[in-house]
């Protein structure tokens, strides 16, 4: 679990707050959360302090992107799981796989980051359903004033 190691304490304790969505105003800054963070939120910040450049979207919104994302039938470091009661992506809750049957998450049960199995999320009845791995194509270019790899240009 290299990545786990590589994490800094800050991400560790970041409270779950579901109103701290991405799109709600604020909630992009700082780059850890350390106000809150739903579960969509915290796994961008990860995926950000790794190098990728994840969109500011939903679950059902990142399940249906084709731009940013794509859909991949095997995870791999830093994908994004979506769980759900149903296989709808609405309303998903979202991790970072981070090894072998490993998913860091952040969710309301736990209330503070947790690293679960896939089976942790079977048992629950609102994450019983695996609804797919995303990938992240966008990684962030240094010194290109917050544009990423397949960013269109700027009108600027």
């Amino acid at each position: 679990m290299d990545l786990l190691r590589r994490l800094p304490a800050a991400f560790w304790t970041v409270p779950y707050d579901g109103a701290r969505h991405p799109g709600a105003p604020g909630a992009e800054r700082p780059p850890v959360p350390a106000a809150g963070a739903n579960c969509q939120l915290f796994a961008y910040a990860v995926l950000r302090h790794f190098g990728l450049a994840p969109p500011p979207l939903r679950s059902s919104e990142l399940w249906a992107d084709t731009r940013f994302t794509v859909r991949v039938p095997r995870a791999r470091p830093l994908d994004l799981l979506l769980f759900n009661a149903t296989d709808d992506a609405y309303g998903a809750h979202v991790g970072v796989w981070v090894d072998e049957d490993a998913v860091l998450h952040l969710s309301r049960e736990v209330g503070r980051p947790a690293v679960w199995r896939t089976a942790d999320f079977a048992a629950r009845e609102r994450y019983r359903v695996l609804v797919g791995v995303k990938r992240v194509l966008a990684a962030r270019v240094p010194g290109a004033h917050g544009r990423t790899v397949g960013d269109p240009p700027s009108d600027r």
